[in-house]
């Protein structure tokens, strides 16, 4: 379980270990997200760093060392310095509790 639903306010941020991995879960105006938490460019954390509504796709979130951007959905890398993907997770909503699951 990533928490629950109230320790998520709009905006809010946080880097879990899941397996081998960090997943950065946050919650932004489009709902809940989660993505591998390193940029691929250089293996900085993405936690922190802002994060873009984009209209008719998920948001994306910005590495705050050198400014790759990535899609929160897929986890696409859209922006150099980056050219590689990071893995992206589904989140689930049971209740009031926020989960967070591989894609398969």
């Amino acid at each position: 379980m990533a928490g629950n639903v109230n320790e998520f306010e709009l905006g809010a941020q946080k880097s879990l270990e899941f397996g081998s991995d960090y997943v950065l879960v946050l919650r932004s105006l489009s709902g809940f997200w989660a993505i591998e938490d390193r940029c691929s460019h250089d293996d900085n954390e993405l936690l922190g760093g802002p994060v873009t509504e984009r209209d008719g796709s998920a948001p994306s979130i910005k590495c705050l060392r050198h400014g790759a951007t990535f899609d929160l959905g897929t986890g696409k890398a859209l922006t150099l310095p980056a050219f590689k993907a990071v893995k992206s997770y589904r989140v689930v909503l049971e209740g009031t509790q926020v989960w967070v699951e591989s894609k398969t």
